[in-house]
């Protein structure tokens, strides 16, 4: 896999140019003197990004694969259990919005590195702490390491890959979804394994973190400067471009952040309740997981393909229109037919939560420079997930008091149209600079 990694074709090249080209300072990061060869550290670099986008969700979805046990240990409520599965956005806006400062003063190499071990930390202890506020903690620190990570990574991305934007994105798409997947299909079959202990189940995903922390430890140094900048050097503006980006007045930013948040509302109350769904309609743990794993294996050929053709296109609307449909009918199959017609739904809705390796494209297509990659990246993911957080604990709520699922799906099925609004907005071929540029 890591020579497809590694192999980007001539016409892909070309393609991701065009969308970079605008500004002269799409070019690679020269070298220091007496650093390692670039193209060593590029591929140091490539399996550098694929770990860290593997550990990027398996705290979120191997907390959902074992929601119910998680519930039992510690003596959750249905409410509490909703907080549970909305602290991924709360953490996500909270610390994403930091990532950009912090990569300026210490190098975006050092603090994704630091978020790995974070990550690594957070998943080893919450499941001993023994209370849900400690457990709370805990996870919150494994979500900020996420946090700070998901933004940078397009950053690193437009740095490092300038001409192939389409191509790594999909890559660490690609990763994201299968190290989701992965977790949600195997937390219970590992935990079983390990004598049904839910908290050594948990546990065991501190080891991949740990991994991802080795890569990065060769970029620790690579020294602050502005998100877009070469090795700390700041990059050079286009000619007349003014100094300060102001992106809240870009209409674009604001269409891509709203999008942003309304498919993570869904991606997150897919991994944090769909198992469950499942369950309450009969389905045996073990393959409720599994029909989760489903839907997020959906994104790893799909997370590489899109983003390639998305960079293709100069306006993406007709792709998120594809995606929101196959949504619209999964969610119409989970009220309906919940288990008869189960693996459709999954597949359905794993279509559908591709809309996040979409958006991340987005973010690399709206904005010339990777200072404003930066601040798009940041805004759009901080705004967006702060919009996230409601949702799956409205669907907690719902749940517990309804007594059944028929409104939570009611109100998923509803996200979807605004999100389809939004994402054919966002997708239009215009840049933040142009529009925020003051």
């Amino acid at each position: 896999m890591m020579g497809r990694m590694t192999r980007i074709t001539g016409d892909e090249t070309r393609t991701a140019a065009s969308a970079t080209a605008r500004t002269p300072a799409a070019t690679a990061p020269p070298e220091h003197p007496g650093a390692p060869t670039r193209a060593w550290r590029k591929r140091l670099l490539v399996a550098g990004i694929v770990l860290a986008a593997l550990n990027l969700r398996p705290a979120i979805t191997s907390f959902g694969a074992l929601l119910e046990e998680v519930r039992d240990g510690l003596g959750m409520s249905g409410s509490v259990a909703g907080l549970l599965t909305s602290l991924p956005a709360l953490c996500f806006a909270v610390f994403g919005v930091t990532a950009p400062r912090l990569a300026r003063r210490f190098g975006p190499g050092a603090v994704v590195c630091a978020g790995m071990a974070a990550i690594a930390t957070g998943l080893l202890v919450r499941p001993f702490v023994g209370t849900t506020a400690a457990f709370l903690l805990t996870s919150g620190l494994a979500l900020a390491g996420i946090a700070v990570s998901n933004v940078l990574m397009p950053v690193i991305v437009k740095r490092w890959f300038p001409d192939r934007v389409g191509s790594m994105t999909g890559l660490y798409s690609m990763a994201l979804a299968l190290g989701t997947a992965s977790a949600a299909a195997v937390t219970v079959p590992v935990t079983d394994a390990l004598g049904g202990d839910w908290q050594a189940g948990l546990a065991v995903w501190a080891a991949l973190a740990a991994a991802a922390v080795l890569p990065w430890l060769a970029f620790v140094r690579d020294g602050g400067g502005t998100p877009g900048s070469r090795d700390g050097r700041p990059e050079e503006r286009p000619a007349g471009q003014a100094p300060v980006l102001r992106i809240t007045r870009s209409r674009t930013a604001w269409a891509l952040a709203v999008f942003f948040g309304l498919q993570a509302t869904a991606a997150y109350i897919t991994m944090g309740w769909m198992a469950q769904i499942f369950r309450d309609a009969g389905v045996p743990a073990g393959r409720a997981g599994l029909l989760l794993a489903v839907t997020m294996v959906m994104g790893v050929p799909l997370a590489f393909v899109i983003p390639r053709l998305a960079a293709r296109l100069p306006r993406q609307g007709p792709i998120v229109l594809a995606l929101g449909v196959s949504g619209l009918i999964g969610y119409a199959g989970l009220y309906f037919a919940p288990a008869a017609g189960a693996w459709a739904w999954a597949v359905l809705l794993g279509v559908a939560n591709c809309a996040f390796p979409l958006a991340l494209t987005m973010v690399g297509m709206r904005a010339r420079t990777g200072g404003g990659v930066a601040q798009l990246s940041a805004f759009a993911q901080s705004t967006g997930y702060l919009i996230s957080i409601p949702g799956p604990l409205l669907v907690g709520v719902l749940y517990q008091h309804s007594g059944g699922w028929g409104l939570p799906i009611a109100l998923m099925a509803g996200l979807m149209v605004p999100q389809m609004i939004v994402g054919v907005v966002a997708g239009r071929d215009r840049t933040v600079e142009d529009e925020a540029a003051g």
